[in-house]
């Protein structure tokens, strides 16, 4: 049996800018087919538009207030909704409120830097 905790994982930054601490996947227990990591965009602060080559993600929100762009489309986003963003649409996520935007993100299969593919520069 293989069980992990999200107060032990350790948080690295993704490709996109986002703050993620990985609770299962490639890095902590070992799920082959799909990962799931909290991630967190600060006050003020948005993630680089990108897309993934492969991976399936679902952005389940938990804490603050948003705006998720998905291909062409738009909407404002908070804790409870949870959003379907198909492989290869392009996608971006702004922090619109006064607190840490925090989501659960489920990728199948797991994140990689390498299915990762920026469409912007990143922020200085």
């Amino acid at each position: 049996m293989h069980v992990g905790n999200l107060e032990d994982a350790e948080a690295f930054t993704t490709l996109d800018g986002s703050t993620i601490r990985e609770i299962a996947g490639r890095v902590t227990l070992p799920s082959r087919q799909q990962s799931l990591a909290e991630a967190t965009v600060p006050v003020g602060m948005a993630t680089t538009a990108h897309f993934h080559r492969e991976a399936e993600e679902l952005y389940f929100f938990t804490a603050g207030t948003g705006r998720l762009r998905i291909g062409d489309e738009e909407r404002d986003v908070r804790a409870g909704d949870c959003a379907v963003i198909p492989p290869g649409a392009e996608h971006k996520l702004w922090n619109t409120g006064d607190d840490p935007l925090v989501l659960l993100c489920c990728c199948a299969p797991p994140y990689s830097h390498e299915d990762t593919v920026l469409t912007e520069e990143p922020a200085a």
